[in-house]
């Protein structure tokens, strides 16, 4: 984790009371609630290392108060400890009412799921959230101490047994990483459900062009405070370019040794799939598990078999009891075939050491071949409005699992940059389109995206492979008329099984794909290119652009 140099941009925060949307701020008095046999402490002050007092909302079975005997679960979010709205989840989301209590906070863990089986559950604002004090820093050291500075304190409480643990989705599951990589004593185990670690490549600066929908909003979420809030809308558009503020982001994943079941999914393109499986990559935990699924990401959090697995998960560690954990492969991953129909498959690593690259060279016929065309062809596109289409019908059943990467030689028309949004999809047989599961409430989704700025083109040799290129972000290469580049742009990970018969299409456009277009809906777009005149594409003889699969080969029985 690297300490910032400089000051981030910060502003006054918005009332804490007048949250559109939110349940009626409770006043921050102490107060102690018996309900549904558990004693529900509010607004319990937790002091920092500096004097500054947080606020959470602690939950415990009732008459535990002095046994020592509690493991805790903690729930860290800037949402509001309040704002217990995951029983109004957005339409399409897949997650059912019955699975969730009242009492359940945003994307975290449920306490009348928790308290019966013996923990405590501790729902925390942050530093600068809503009634905790002093100024709202979004991830970074100062929270990540913060943390760490709460998880002690939850240790030393006459409930507790020392153990400390913590799960939730998105940014609950981020900032896991973080306090991971402090190591605090008390942090038994960690269950990150989805969570962006790069903050550059993966929540505001897609291939080096600005996210326009997700990012603002996330702004927006964690402005009510009696104190400033980072203003992150506003510092993504101040630094374009990979500096010392997202240096200042960046967490030592390579630090991180606490026992950790990790869950990704194929379907957050553009939020938190690259981020978790790059986090299990790089954590250097003895005990790490990794699960990956094609699901809708809040509905896969809260299905009784996901709590089943934390259940036996936090059982081992913060109880000590025997369960299922013993017999968990490490590796578990679901390999789709389309919305809600895929095979759960067990491996031992984390990517697949059998992966074959395979390359289908891109014509100037539209077509995907396992050769490379000899004679030089182009394509060309309207930068604003048009699309370039490269199909492969596969002649044997085929599975593309893992990062994918396309090579394009590029020249723009009309301007000297040009940002290229990358899909692959899968068509049946008959050219109809197959949807795979995207983001949290989508069904008619991609198989996985890519994306990139030209002048963002450098890539770092010592961190890139032929699957995943590594761009460092950090100076532009504007282009000159006329001028012909490669480019290498990495397809996020991804797993999907395509029938003989069925297609792989390869969209290359300049806008989002798929352009969604929802006002209210967390969801990535980019409305801010550089994109003007025309995108000619070259292909075959000395500009091979091709695509590179991760295909898997099939196992000998």
């Amino acid at each position: 984790m690297v300490a910032p140099t400089f000051a981030p941009l910060m502003r006054p925060g918005k009332d804490p009371h007048s949250a559109p949307g939110k349940p009626p701020l409770p006043p921050r008095d102490h107060a102690i609630e018996h309900d549904a046999g558990l004693v529900i402490e509010r607004n319990v002050a937790i002091p920092l290392r500096d004097g500054v007092r947080i606020f959470a909302d602690i939950y415990r079975p009732a008459g535990t108060a002095g046994l020592a005997e509690l493991p805790c679960l903690l729930s860290w979010s800037p949402y509001g400890k309040h704002a217990r709205s995951n029983r109004v989840f957005w339409p399409h989301s897949g997650v059912d009412p019955a699975w969730l209590s009242p009492l359940t906070p945003f994307e975290g863990a449920d306490p009348l799921a928790w308290c019966p089986r013996g923990y405590a559950v501790a729902v925390v604002d942050p530093r600068g959230a809503w009634l905790s004090e002093g100024d709202f820093h979004h991830n970074g050291a100062v929270e990540a101490q913060d943390c760490a500075d709460t998880i002690a304190w939850l240790a030393e409480q006459p409930w507790s047994n020392g153990k400390i643990g913590m799960t939730g989705v998105s940014y609950l599951a981020a900032i896991q990483f973080w306090v991971a990589a402090l190591a605090p004593p008390a942090l038994a185990a960690i269950n990150p459900w989805e969570g962006f670690t790069d903050w550059y490549r993966e929540f505001a600066y897609h291939g080096g062009i600005l996210e326009t929908g997700f990012l603002p909003r996330a702004s927006d979420n964690i402005a009510y405070s009696l104190g400033q809030t980072e203003d992150t809308w506003a510092n993504a558009q101040t630094h374009p370019l990979h500096d010392a503020f997202w240096q200042g982001k960046e967490i030592d994943l390579g630090a991180i040794r606490t026992p950790a079941w990790v869950v990704a999914s194929w379907s957050d393109q553009g939020l938190h799939t690259r981020g978790t499986l790059e986090a299990f990559k790089a954590m250097a935990s003895p005990q790490k598990w990794l699960t990956v699924h094609g699901q809708k990401k809040w509905a896969n959090y809260y299905r009784p078999e996901s709590q089943a697995g934390r259940e036996a998960f936090f059982d081992h560690f913060l109880l000590g009891r025997a369960t299922s954990l013993a017999a968990w492969p490490r590796v578990r991953i679901e390999v789709r075939d389309r919305h809600d129909i895929a095979e759960w498959r067990d491996e031992a690593e984390w990517p697949l050491a059998r992966i074959e690259p395979t390359p289908l060279w891109l014509g100037a016929d539209g077509g995907l071949h396992l050769a490379a065309p000899q004679a030089a062809g182009k394509t060309a596109y309207d930068a604003q409005t048009g699309s370039a289409v490269f199909e492969h019908r596969f002649a044997e059943d085929t599975e593309i699992t893992g990062h994918a990467a396309l090579r394009l030689w590029v020249e723009a028309e009309g301007a000297d940059d040009m940002d290229l949004f990358v899909a692959l999809q899968k068509h049946d047989a008959t050219g109809a389109p197959v949807g795979q599961t995207f983001y949290a409430f989508f069904e008619d989704g991609p198989v996985a995206l890519g994306w990139l700025r030209a002048s963002h083109r450098a890539t770092d040799p010592q961190r890139s492979t032929p699957l995943q290129p590594f761009h460092p972000h950090t100076a532009e290469q504007r282009l000159r008329p006329g001028e012909i580049v490669p480019v290498d742009i990495e397809i996020w990970p991804s797993s999907t099984r395509f029938a003989a018969g069925e297609s792989l299409r390869l969209v290359i456009q300049g806008r989002d794909i798929p352009d969604k277009g929802l006002p209210g809906l967390p969801f990535a777009r980019h409305e801010q290119t550089r994109n003007a005149g025309r995108h000619v594409l070259h292909l075959g003889a000395a500009h091979p652009s091709h695509l590179l699969l991760p295909v898997v080969p099939a196992r000998e029985d």
